[in-house]
């Protein structure tokens, strides 16, 4: 088990953790029933971090976050030094967290995405794992949530008994949410990106070697050419000059600015 602190990348401060440490700190907030707040991180999510002050803020109030992407992993050695043999992806992530959960009884929730999609994701969870307790699953609403909203999924996920919250509203909105309901929730959340849809089987995954590669993003940007152009090719490029200027003695503020009343996405 590997858990090696905290370290700046970008300003957003990425924890050196592997599969087993994540799922430990996780469990363990979960059998507690005490606030943990997690995110998996990959490009995408560092620059949201890097470029929006207030997002820098969240993020590095979240307990843990993860290194889903290889150039995450990567730029924890570039810059601290720091060798993982793997990344934390958010779908395996999900995975094993769901695997313990169902050898210790402790019931599970989602939050995100559609109708369709949960519909298969819990489908696909309850065949792979005949204990898994699942105890609710709301759709987003694709938009901000109201004060009302907000104490109404509150009291749902409270009611449902779950011990553990997965979301998948996509970044930055599933980070948002982690912050907000993280010390009203008191259990831990996971944010997991596009893992839901992933293990639905509604999207598809990159083969091994892309992912092992770090040409994921490659692969989805082929598939959902669109929508993911911009990201992929504007912010990656972006991402490794600023990568190169911290490489060379640039460090980047960690603080960010405090977001006062956030707009929730749900």
């Amino acid at each position: 088990m590997i858990e090696n602190g905290r370290h700046n990348v970008l300003g957003v401060l990425v924890n050196a953790v592997d599969y087993e440490a994540v799922t430990s700190r996780i469990i363990a907030a979960a059998i507690s029933q005490q606030g943990l707040a997690v995110s998996a991180l990959a490009v995408h999510g560092i620059m949201t971090g890097l470029l929006n002050a207030q997002q820098r803020y969240r993020l590095n109030c979240l307990d843990l976050v993860v290194p889903d992407g290889q150039p995450v992993r990567w730029a924890l050695e570039w810059l601290h030094g720091i060798h993982l043999s793997n990344r934390v992806y958010g779908p395996r992530l999900m995975l094993s967290v769901c695997a313990h959960a169902a050898q210790l009884g402790l019931p599970i929730f989602f939050y995100g995405s559609t109708d369709e999609v949960l519909e298969k994701l819990c489908a696909r969870l309850r065949k792979e794992f005949a204990d898994l307790l699942i105890v609710g699953a709301q759709s987003s609403k694709f938009r901000c949530l109201s004060v009302a909203e907000k104490d109404a999924l509150t009291t749902d996920i409270r009611n449902s008994g779950a011990r553990v919250v997965f979301v998948g509203l996509g970044c930055p909105r599933q980070e948002v949410w982690a912050y907000e309901f993280r010390d009203q929730l008191s259990i831990p959340i996971v944010a997991v990106g596009a893992a839901f849809p992933f293990l639905a089987g509604k999207l598809p995954q990159a083969p091994e070697w892309m992912q092992a590669s770090g040409l994921e993003w490659l692969f989805r940007l082929a598939s959902e050419p669109v929508r993911l152009w911009k990201r992929y090719l504007c912010l990656n490029s972006l991402f490794l000059l600023c990568l190169l200027v911290q490489v060379l003695g640039r460090q980047f503020d960690t603080a960010g600015q405090h977001p006062g009343t956030d707009l929730l996405y749900g």
